[in-house]
């Protein structure tokens, strides 16, 4: 582990603490915001509060592993010789990725059939696409980190194709107001997906030592307050939206 300096330890400290926060903050509010949605939408803001509750877990042992992993001596903190666990990272997304695609599928209420033929093969595609990014993630050398990046991309990829394709088939028979919030719902997903691969390549880009441990953590805990509390906010508008369009078919 390398030196960290005092105010590049409390940076990072500082994010884990925000996000774990923030993460259990939101299952709260997902919890209670279910009696606000019409019932077939529910599902998904169970969905949602599952996601933060396992990703709220595993940053807190995070959390707990990088206070462990130094000890403060002369204004600088230095490794205390017990390892700091970053494979909780790629424990959590590979539980809560598949259930973020399913969300997606779950709040447009779409018929049995199609929905659990989307569900499997989006969260399959998920699974692929953080396993193979773990045997990068865990590589000793850039080379073998670059192949099993790109081997990660192709699932990525198929997980878009499905989003903007087969589902953009579905968003097109949602009201105006779906619509939009559908595509910012994508959109949205796309970014904080988007930028996971960048915090993947730091290393690559020559960054190391400090710099790139400070810079993994820190970017990954932005991506996944957003990628988790804000997507899970988006499904929540979109539950009620589409509750409202129910409650106006019906009068």
């Amino acid at each position: 582990m390398p030196t960290l300096s005092i105010g590049e330890f409390s940076l990072v400290y500082n994010m884990l603490s925000f996000a774990l926060a923030a993460m259990f903050g939101s299952f709260i509010f997902f919890i209670l915001a279910r009696e606000q949605v019409g019932q077939k939408y529910r599902i998904a803001l169970v969905m949602s509060a599952v996601v933060v509750a396992v990703a709220g877990y595993h940053y807190w042992r995070i959390f707990d592993s990088w206070g462990a992993a130094f000890t403060l001596e002369n204004g600088a903190y230095v490794a205390s010789g017990k390892p700091f666990n970053d494979g909780y990272r790629y424990v959590d997304w590979l539980l809560t990725v598949p259930l973020l695609v399913a969300e997606l599928v779950a709040v447009l209420a779409l018929s049995r059939e199609k929905s659990l033929g989307l569900t499997a093969r989006l969260s399959l595609a998920a699974v692929l696409m953080i396993a193979t990014g773990y045997v990068g993630e865990v590589a000793t050398d850039m080379v073998t980190r670059a192949i099993w990046g790109a081997i990660s991309t192709v699932p990525f990829l198929y997980i878009l194709w499905v989003l903007w394709g087969e589902l953009g088939r579905a968003v097109d028979r949602q009201t105006d107001e779906v619509k939009i919030l559908l595509r910012n719902t994508r959109l949205l997903l796309l970014a904080t997906w988007g930028f996971y691969p960048i915090v993947y390549l730091l290393p690559m880009f020559g960054i190391t030592g400090a710099s790139v441990l400070v810079g993994i953590q820190v970017g990954y805990s932005i991506a996944d307050v957003a990628a988790k509390c804000g997507y899970g906010l988006m499904i929540y508008a979109i539950a009620q939206a589409k509750s409202r369009a129910d409650a106006g078919a019906k009068a």
